[in-house]
């Protein structure tokens, strides 16, 4: 792993301040912090130097699922290393397998890059609409299997897939699983999701919690309490 922390706190708003408030907080307790597409098209590459001042020592997940032709996504991914060398970064597996090439080869060596498989706000009804003949399930595999085909380091799914892909791909392929809610907390517009302690022991590599953190009183204390559940 990149990163001795299994969280990696989702940091999203559009407020610079709040950012880098969290981060100051929340990124000694965790060692890990996630920026994604709000948060970038708020603030851009100033937004992001930001978040790291504030804390310089937490790992980076840049979340930005870039899916376009191979060279524009190959210059989008060498632009973010050269500049922020993030400890993650991802693409949309749906790309294919030339972008995703493209991509890996793009990456600076500190960076892993991940692909995006099904979106944690899809459901088996949702993928059918967009077109995917497969069960969703079998979607995820296929997309992780491409992934790892084309050299990237791991992909991003849901925990309910945690297992299948864990079956389906080598031990170190790695697995960034949002849609984590500590028991109790309210699932938003997640539709699969798992607690923390179920994802690990299913075989998750990171875990990215946001607002079960962010949107507590005391977020540092919230990141605490959590990883002191793990």
């Amino acid at each position: 792993m990149s990163s001795p922390s299994k969280i990696f706190c989702a940091l999203d708003t559009s407020d610079l301040e709040q950012a880098t408030r969290w981060a100051a907080a929340i990124g000694p307790v965790t060692g890990a912090l996630k920026v994604g597409m709000e948060f970038c098209n708020s603030f851009g590459p100033a937004g992001i130097e930001a978040v790291q001042k504030a804390a310089p020592d937490a790992d980076l997940f840049i979340d930005l699922k870039f899916h376009d032709i191979p060279n524009t996504v190959a210059g989008a991914v060498r632009t973010i290393c050269i500049n922020f060398a993030p400890a993650y970064l991802n693409v949309h597996a749906a790309g294919g397998q030339a972008m995703m090439e493209a991509a890996k080869d793009a990456c600076g060596d500190t960076t892993k890059l991940l692909a995006v498989t099904i979106l944690t706000s899809l459901d088996q009804e949702a993928i059918a609409k967009v077109g995917y003949q497969n069960e969703l399930s079998g979607q995820v595999i296929r997309m992780a299997k491409l992934a790892e085909n084309s050299g990237l380091d791991g992909v991003v799914c849901s925990a309910l897939e945690i297992e299948l892909v864990r079956k389906a791909c080598a031990s170190n392929f790695e697995l960034m699983v949002p849609g984590i809610r500590p028991s109790g907390s309210d699932k938003g517009d997640q539709k699969r999701v798992m607690t923390p302690s179920e994802a690990l022991d299913k075989g998750a590599t990171h875990l990215v919690i946001g607002r079960p953190i962010t949107g507590a009183g005391d977020p540092a204390k919230a990141a605490a309490e959590i990883l002191g559940s793990l």
